[in-house]
Formats: C-alpha cells, sequence, structure tokens
C-alpha cells in the first residue's frame, strides 16, 4: 500500500507567501532528496497552477508520508495551508513495446 499526500495552496496567500516558498524551497528539496535517496518517496511535483491548485507525493507506505510531514520545511514553517495523506492501493500495469 502506498500513500498519497497533497499540499492544498492558501487561495489568500499574497506576494510575500510566495517569496516565503521560494526562501524555503532549498531546505524542502534538501529533506525531500533523503526521502528519494532510500527510496520512501517515489514522485513528487505541483499541479498545473501550483499557486492554486498545490502539488502531491507519492510514498512507499504512509509511515514514510507521515515521517517526511513531520519534517519537512514547508511544513514546519507553517506554508502549507492545509494537507492530507491518503492510502492508494494502485493497479500497476507493465510497461509496454512501443507501438
Amino acid at each position: 500500500m502506498y500513500a498519497v499526500t497533497f499540499y492544498d495552496a492558501d487561495p489568500d496567500a499574497g506576494p510575500e507567501h510566495f517569496q516565503r516558498l521560494v526562501d524555503t524551497y532549498p531546505r524542502h528539496h534538501a529533506y525531500l532528496q533523503e526521502f528519494a535517496t532510500c527510496g520512501d518517496v517515489l514522485m513528487i511535483g505541483t499541479f498545473g497552477e501550483p499557486a492554486t491548485q498545490g502539488s502531491m507525493a507519492i510514498f512507499r507506505s504512509r509511515e514514510a508520508a507521515e515521517r517526511f510531514l513531520a519534517g519537512d520545511p514547508f511544513m514546519t514553517e507553517g506554508l502549507v495551508h492545509s494537507h492530507r495523506i491518503l492510502d492508494w492501493d494502485p493497479l500497476v500495469f507493465p510497461a509496454q513495446g512501443s507501438v
């Protein structure tokens, strides 16, 4: 069972909030690299318009997702408007040859 996290953007955030995200991003990225190196995070990214649509990540387990959220600088510095974790049981298809 995988876990998917969602970070929701603050619809009322102003330019100063965006600047704080930009300033915090290097610490967030370094923290993320720790999880990527050990294989706990599989994918992470923003949606089309991150300022209004937020982002998501896929983790190998709920425990890994919870650990990530507990120490992510975006979370610890109060930059995430809201978040949630959903357990995910995907159906994975084998790679197909080129058409």
